[in-house]
């Protein structure tokens, strides 16, 4: 018998901390097999101590290298007889500033862990979401896939393409009886979010911070809302993806003329309150 015995898998990237660990957590509680990988070893060993080595593969993993994740995946299938019943890309990097006055070197890292990592991570586990009825390959996009923000245009433009990629595949996977969808979280009380960001995070509003738990939950009910594409973390984000997608022109002259990005935030929320009116 494999060690997953007949519990259902998940597969995570970006699993030692934030929304990967929440979500790690909530399925282990589940009782879920659970696959954890992260670059951050003394994470892993972390999570596998809370959660059983019973009840969990885990193993290092750069999401950039090919070879790397593709052994992985092989070792993981064979903890799970070669099935998987949901992938979670998660893995990804923050860089800030502007794209100008980035090195290309600076913004390829972001492009090939946000976006590369997350295409070579379906590729390969795909084969195992088809061996499994109703499978689900999640991923975590972002707010700021709703419109491009200033100051994180590459994080965003990652962002962007894997919610198209998203609702690409989710049409594509379905002659195979695999599903896809996305989370799209805000402000999310994660080690990714810069120094001191918490301290003036806005305790109202759609970017309110939010736990890394409310990521889980979603990751949770999406397993088990068969229809649902898009996942706001918190619903909120839902409106303004509709007014950004409405009025684009609107929104970058909003962002243009503020200035600073609580600014920003404060105006957007006004226009997507006004929409739902």
């Amino acid at each position: 018998m494999s060690k997953s015995g007949d519990r259902k898998s998940i597969f995570i990237t970006g699993a030692a901390s934030g929304m990967g660990k929440a979500t790690a957590d909530l399925f282990a509680e589940k009782g879920w097999f659970v696959g954890a990988t992260d670059v951050n070893e003394a994470g892993l060993r972390a999570l596998e101590s809370e959660i059983g080595t019973d009840n969990c593969f885990i193993s290092t993993l750069d999401v950039t290298d090919g070879d790397a994740f593709t052994t992985v995946l092989e070792t993981f299938a064979k903890d799970t007889n070669g099935t998987l019943d949901l992938l979670f890309n998660n893995a990804g990097i923050g860089a800030g500033g502007f794209f100008d006055e980035m090195t290309f070197d600076e913004v390829m890292a972001v492009v090939n862990v946000n976006f590369v990592g997350v295409m070579r991570g379906i590729h390969l586990a795909y084969p195992l979401l088809k061996a499994t009825p109703n499978s689900l390959c999640f991923t975590t996009s972002s707010s700021s896939a709703t419109y491009g923000m200033p100051g994180i245009a590459v994080y965003s433009a990652t962002k962007h393409a894997v919610k198209g990629l998203t609702e690409a595949l989710s049409i594509e996977f379905a002659r195979h009886g695999v599903r896809a969808a996305d989370v799209l979280p805000g402000l999310i009380d994660t080690p990714i979010l810069p120094d001191g960001t918490q301290d003036g995070a806005p305790t109202e509003g759609m970017f309110r911070l939010m736990p890394a738990s409310s990521v889980a939950d979603s990751v949770w009910d999406a397993y088990h809302t068969p229809e649902k594409l898009h996942w706001y973390v918190p619903e909120e984000i839902g409106d303004l993806d509709k007014a950004a997608g409405n009025t684009p022109e609107l929104v970058r002259e909003q962002i243009k003329s503020t200035g600073p990005l609580a600014m920003v935030i404060k105006e957007m929320e006004e226009q997507a309150a006004a929409s739902r009116k």
